[in-house]
């Protein structure tokens, strides 16, 4: 039986990639010291023999008792919202955390993983973005802290794979979307979804007119575990090609739902990027991968349990 570790395995997008490792046979242990993730969702978990959970700060020294044949560093805030209001914890799992995660990997000689992000291309000037395009990052600007926390972590890496030889892999992660968001994460997804099902307005940023592309999570998960199976050691983009508006999202976020909200325009952020679209050919040539999942499907399956999570928050539900 493999054994995985993932740091950062509480949260959304580690949950998932815990679900997905269990069903390939893979013992898991997740450490998260729980500052954006939750045991929620991973609680359904407990009852497998084969997963442990671990209530850990990685930017702290890590020991995993055994062998450990793969290690997914997962662990970072990840929302705007949640970089801003934890700056230093951001910049440090990035950096210390980051630094710890290799050291294991080097020590069992595991393969590592790291969870980049399309952050690291900044508000772009080449669009769509190739794994080649070096960015254009404001490091002194609110964004900083997780762009550049993100490309010390590459660079950290890189430098383990070519120093210390440790079998890496780095995947840059597009905007992603299903169930185990936190509601109140600051993401377009669940921002909307959540304005529209209690009938608030729907608030974007500008005019609406700056382009995102969204994964859905299964397609998401698949990238990775191809990535971590394949030899490429260069970043790979793991993200949906088909651009669309954050305006033109709001719409039908709205449409699905069936709400009655008004779309409203709010002030754009500092340094928010204008466009964000992958290049997905490395992907497609290295890992035969792409996309599976349509938006409107991918939002048909997230739907149903945000509907759930805001009627239990009601005042009077029942317990």
């Amino acid at each position: 039986m493999a054994r995985s570790v993932i740091t950062g395995g509480a949260g959304f997008l580690g949950s998932h990639l815990a679900e997905r490792l269990l069903a390939e046979g893979h013992e898991v242990i997740v450490l998260d010291n729980l500052i954006t993730g939750g045991v929620v969702n991973v609680e359904h978990l407990f009852r497998r023999p084969e997963f442990s959970f671990i209530q850990y700060d990685v930017t702290n020294f890590i020991h995993v008792e055994g062998k450990v044949d793969f290690i997914f560093h997962f662990a970072s805030p990840a929302s705007p919202k949640d970089y801003l209001d934890f700056p230093i914890q951001t910049l440090k799992v990035g950096s210390l955390g980051t630094h710890k995660a290799l050291g294991l990997a080097k020590a069992k000689g595991a393969v590592f993983l790291l969870a980049s992000t399309s952050e690291v291309y900044g508000d772009p000037l080449e669009h769509p973005q190739r794994e080649s395009y070096w960015g254009n990052v404001n490091p002194v600007g609110p964004r900083g802290v997780y762009d550049e926390a993100k490309r010390f972590a590459e660079a950290m890496t890189m430098a383990y794979h070519r120093y210390h030889g440790v079998q890496t892999r780095i995947v840059r992660i597009f905007n992603t979307y299903g169930p185990r968001m936190r509601l109140n994460d600051g993401r377009a997804l669940p921002t909307f979804m959540t304005q529209a099902l209690l009938g608030r307005d729907i608030t974007v940023y500008g005019d609406g007119s700056q382009t995102r592309s969204f994964t859905y999570v299964s397609d998401l998960v698949e990238g990775i575990w191809r990535l971590a199976l394949s030899q490429e050691v260069d970043p790979v983009n793991v993200g949906n090609p088909r651009e669309m508006s954050i305006r033109e999202f709001a719409e039908t976020v709205k449409r699905m739902t069936g709400s009655k909200s008004r779309i409203v325009e709010r002030p754009l952020p500092v340094d928010d990027p204008k466009v964000r679209q992958p290049d997905i050919t490395r992907a497609r040539e290295k890992l035969k991968w792409e996309p599976r999942v349509s938006l409107e499907e991918g939002l048909t399956l997230t739907l149903p349990e945000f509907e759930r999570r805001l009627n239990a928050a009601r005042p009077g539900a029942a317990r």
